[in-house]
């Protein structure tokens, strides 16, 4: 039972965040806006600094080339992007699923390693205890808030209704404990691309901030509001991720 509640604690986090569309009027104002789109800015670049680069370049560093998968895995995460755009030429909707889109990649690597604590854990004479397993759950479940938030409360701005704005910020969650059942089940075949999967998921997450969410914020008259809003939303995800890591 305590095996389940740690690898479904992330996605109650983004279920939370998620449901914070409920509170919402009809539409945000711009500078309201601004402040969300600099939030997520700085929580996504964070996010892809400590939760993914940084656990790839660990996991490469008995590779023979150990800069070759956080920097090529990175780099596909860019492309991959780039080719949804020039198949689906941008717009509102668009912009709203890649945003759906770069959120669910970066929880599957992170899925996986709460499966992987959780199954390291469980194994007698690891240096991760249950304890340290929950620890990791916990601290992705409290960065899921705000993702959960990121995902839904834009959507409703839009013009989506509530549930459904929450519904698919809940989905973009979903994946974290589906992700961490997997990595338990194939472990060991999973435990050898891990680095490309985690700077994979980073590199869509920068091409998502930089091409959709900076942009968004400086095409109305508060942009120092946003920048400076991304700053606080950097700063909160690394001590989150410094303190619970």
């Amino acid at each position: 039972m305590k095996s389940i509640f740690i690898l479904l604690l992330p996605f109650i986090g983004t279920t939370l965040g998620a449901s914070f569309v409920f509170f919402m009027k009809n539409s945000i104002n711009k500078k309201y806006e601004s402040v969300l789109m600099g939030l997520s800015s700085g929580i996504m670049i964070a996010s892809s600094i400590w939760s993914l680069i940084i656990p790839s370049i660990e996991l490469s560093k008995k590779n023979i080339i150990p800069f070759l998968p956080p920097s090529l895995g990175f780099i596909l995460g860019i492309i991959f992007l780039l080719i949804l755009d020039y198949l689906y030429p941008n717009n509102k909707k668009e912009s709203n699923s890649k945003m759906l889109f770069a959120i669910t990649v970066h929880n599957i690597p992170e899925g996986m390693a709460v499966g992987v604590a959780l199954i390291s854990a469980l194994k007698n004479g690891s240096s991760i205890t249950m304890a340290s397993a929950f620890a990791l759950s916990f601290g992705i479940a409290l960065q899921n808030i705000p993702e959960g938030a990121i995902v839904s409360m834009p959507l409703k701005s839009k013009g989506y209704k509530k549930n459904k704005s929450f519904l698919y910020g809940v989905l973009s969650g979903l994946i974290e404990p589906i992700s961490g059942l997997i990595t338990i089940i194939l472990l060991n075949s999973v435990i050898k691309i891990m680095p490309y999967l985690l700077s994979f998921a980073s590199g869509a997450m920068f091409f998502v901030v930089a091409d959709e969410l900076i942009p968004k914020y400086h095409y109305n008259n508060y942009s120092k509001i946003g920048t400076f809003y991304l700053g606080i939303g950097f700063i909160i995800m690394m001590i989150l991720d410094i303190s619970l890591g």
